[in-house]
């Protein structure tokens, strides 16, 4: 996706079994909308599993990692709608991470996205990052198949902030350290990118931790600022 700017909120999560089309109707008809319309926030897109759990990927691209601790935005958090309210507890196994956008590299919006939950080794954090951003980021979003790749810095403080919705979902949420995400238009070329990444001369070979959580996913649902503005009606 082509980044709108430096915030990134990621999530996963899976929803409680034989309510996903109640979910799904609440996160498309209210949620998206009313966080997309805050001040800050830029587009908001949510992806769906296509090998097992968690069953859903929500990314809300923000101007600054700032905006996740506006007052606008923990407005919101504190004081849900009935229908959030009511929805929350429904999703089951939060991973919430509030990030800054630190390579980005590619253009416009793919289809598939694989996501790979990295930590790097706490001696050579330096080399991990600029070997992912100065290699394989660049060559990842210009291969066929493919066209984009970022990785993402998650921030523990700000994913912290303690707010009503949190308690609503009962669990504390856990929270990735890194977060590399790898666009493309074909499924195939989308799955070798994730191969590669996790296998034994990626990730691992430069100094990340073993313990790589992935997933790849399919484009489910996506809004921007000006249709979010547009529809969204404050209560």
């Amino acid at each position: 996706m082509t980044t709108f700017g430096s915030g990134c909120f990621i999530a996963w999560y899976d929803v409680q079994l034989g309510h996903e089309t109640e979910h799904d109707h609440w996160h498309t008809h209210e949620h998206m909308i009313e966080r997309v319309a805050i001040p800050g926030f830029r587009r908001g897109l949510r992806y769906r599993s296509l090998i097992g759990s968690p069953r859903l990927c929500i990314i809300y691209q923000a101007d600054s990692l700032q905006t996740f601790a506006s007052p606008a935005y923990l407005e919101r958090l504190n004081d849900p709608t009935p229908w959030t309210t009511e929805s929350m507890p429904l999703a089951v196994g939060v991973n919430r991470t509030m990030c800054n956008v630190v390579s980005t590299h590619g253009h416009g919006t793919g289809g598939y996205l694989v996501t790979v939950q990295v930590a790097p080794k706490s001696d050579n954090a330096g080399h991990l990052k600029d070997w992912i951003s100065g290699k394989a980021m660049p060559a990842l979003a210009a291969r066929p198949g493919l066209c984009g790749a970022h990785l993402l810095i998650g921030d523990p403080e700000i994913s912290q902030i303690k707010t009503r919705e949190k308690e609503i979902r009962g669990a504390p949420d856990a929270i990735a350290d890194w977060v590399i995400l790898v666009e493309g238009y074909d499924r195939v070329a989308s799955e070798q990118a994730l191969a590669e990444l996790r296998g034994r001369e990626g990730l691992v070979a430069h100094d990340a931790v073993e313990n790589l959580i992935g997933g790849l996913y399919s484009l489910d649902y996506m809004i921007d600022e000006v249709e979010a503005k547009r529809v969204w009606k404050p209560r």
